[in-house]
């Protein structure tokens, strides 16, 4: 059994990538980003189709990051589902018990699925991968910092 997903097709994986995004984002990173979004693309009705919800979801984890999977605990997510006049519906994952940044990713997904793919990606997706790469070097190089090396010296034998 293989664990490759099928190809998926450009606006599928473009959502995926979005969905995952606002998932690890937080509530702190999004909500400036989700109003700069509503100001240029009014969000003025929507239907909760989901209400927000809080659960655990198992994570998994792999030693070495290739060896084999073994559960690692459980955390907190906050899910929602909404639907536009226009029809479109959006699903927020997020990281967490936050029921209002639950709602921005669905709503925003939402906004992608109903034509302003786009605008969500240059004004909230953009900033937060680049938010979320500065934090990942500045990690790296943290970690990079206590690095430890260790070498052999070579006695004569003589």
């Amino acid at each position: 059994m293989s664990n490759s997903q099928p190809d998926l097709t450009p606006a599928v994986a473009a959502r995926k990538r979005r969905l995952s995004i606002f998932a690890k984002a937080g509530e702190d990173a999004l909500t400036p980003l989700f109003e700069r979004f509503a100001q240029t693309h009014p969000i003025a009705d929507y239907t909760v189709l989901r209400a927000a919800e809080v659960g655990t979801s198992m994570v998994r984890g792999r030693a070495g990051g290739s060896g084999a999977p073994f559960n690692l605990g459980e955390m907190s997510v906050t899910r929602m589902s909404v639907r536009l006049p226009s029809g479109a519906a959006g699903h927020g994952y997020v990281q967490g018990r936050s029921k209002e940044a639950a709602l921005m990713a669905a709503l925003l997904d939402a906004m992608a699925e109903d034509g302003f793919a786009e605008g969500v990606d240059d004004l909230v997706v953009a900033p937060l991968e680049d938010a979320a790469k500065t934090a990942r070097a500045a990690r790296a190089a943290k970690a990079a910092a206590t690095k430890v090396e260790f070498f052999t010296m070579v006695r004569g034998e003589g």
